[in-house]
């Protein structure tokens, strides 16, 4: 049963000399302390007390921001165990209402009895708050995630280096079509499917960190953390493919790239068997009704060899491209390193090169420790 109440938000604060407006809220117990912070703050404005009002959001908050301002007594404070928290902060002629999310993106609304006021407040409580990065080496990406409460989405700012400094990274084979992937263009995109296949440790997820470098102007790319759920639940994939379009209505829309790392169960070629209706929802999504009228492409990771995967993955028109990250041959690898000796006839992956440059045993291709960064 709830427990209704009925709350008089009149008293948090002396009324002015003027008659307010009257306020009341009914309180039960499907609400939580947070929109208890919530009412608070509006009420000095919903009542004319501070009927000036100005928010700001911020997408990156340091750590050991403050985000108060001088005078602030700390009313209230509601913490979640997702890593939000909600602050009320009053001052003379002026309330601060501080939401701060688990991805360390933060919403901060000031209330106040002048406009001028209102806005010093908030000046005050954002100045020096964000976190900055050098925007040369980093480009912002998204993650998505099924929790408890539904499909969920963060960004953050990932470091990223330019692909002409990498390019010495991947085989003489591979980095013709890589210059490619690199240059493409909006207007440019025929398939929606991009598959990299290779060894591990060969540096398919550096070169998809480079990619969103390079493809930032006019795509954003989004990374699955459970691919294997999202093909797994219609309701998760619509809201990643289809119910997501950015947060700013008056931005231009940009493509979107949807990765989805180590895919191997997905596309390979008893697919179809093992995983149900997973490799069909994929194929629908990159050239089916449901990629139908999107700007979505995706990309998938596989150590599969080529022959190894569904042929209604590889098929001609599917792919804008397909390429095959291997390791470096014995030459190259041998360049790469400066130290001719130390590398075998069979060449090298990037992983076990790094490996051999820092001293520490390369090990066979494969196991996750040995690969870090480059899978």
């Amino acid at each position: 049963m709830s427990v209704v109440k009925e709350v008089d938000f009149s008293a948090e604060s002396p009324r002015p000399a003027r008659e307010p407006l009257p306020m009341r809220m009914w309180l039960d117990d499907g609400d939580s302390p947070a929109d208890v912070i919530d009412a608070l703050a509006l009420s000095p404005f919903a009542t004319g007390e501070q009927p000036f009002s100005r928010s700001a959001t911020i997408d990156r908050v340091r750590a050991d921001a403050v985000m108060t301002a001088e005078g602030g007594r700390v009313l209230r404070v509601a913490q979640h165990v997702n890593g939000m928290e909600s602050r009320l902060i009053a001052g003379e002629g002026w309330t601060l209402r501080v939401v701060r999310y688990a991805n360390r993106a933060a919403l901060v609304t000031a209330t106040a009895v002048t406009q001028e006021l209102a806005g010093a407040v908030l000046e005050e409580a954002t100045k020096g708050a964000e976190e900055t990065t050098a925007g040369e080496d980093h480009v912002t990406m998204g993650f998505w995630w099924r929790s408890g409460r539904g499909p969920q989405r963060s960004e953050k700012p990932i470091t990223t280096t330019p692909w002409e400094r990498i390019r010495g990274n991947y085989s003489r084979t591979a980095a013709p079509a890589l210059d490619g992937l690199m240059a493409v263009r909006a207007a440019d995109v025929t398939g929606r499917l991009l598959l990299l296949h290779g060894p591990p440790g060969t540096g398919k997820t550096t070169l998809l960190r480079t990619l969103a470098r390079e493809w930032a102007p006019w795509c954003q790319v989004d990374c699955v953390l459970d691919p294997e759920l999202l093909f797994s639940d219609p309701g998760y994939l619509m809201d990643v493919a289809v119910g997501w379009d950015g947060d700013d209505e008056d931005e231009e829309k940009r493509w979107r790239l949807l990765v989805l790392e180590d895919c191997d169960e997905l596309i390979r070629g008893e697919a179809k068997q093992s995983t149900g209706q997973g490799l069909s929802r994929l194929l629908n999504l990159t050239d089916g009704l449901l990629g139908q009228g999107r700007d979505v492409l995706v990309a998938v990771t596989t150590n599969e060899e080529l022959g190894r995967l569904h042929p209604a993955v590889v098929r001609p028109g599917r792919c804008l491209a397909q390429i095959e990250v291997g390791p470096l041959d014995a030459a190259q690898a041998a360049e790469w390193l400066g130290e001719p000796g130390r590398v075998g006839p069979a060449g090298a992956t990037l992983a076990e090169l790094f490996a051999l440059r820092e001293g520490r045993p390369a090990g066979p291709p494969g196991p996750p420790a040995s690969t870090g960064l480059y899978l």
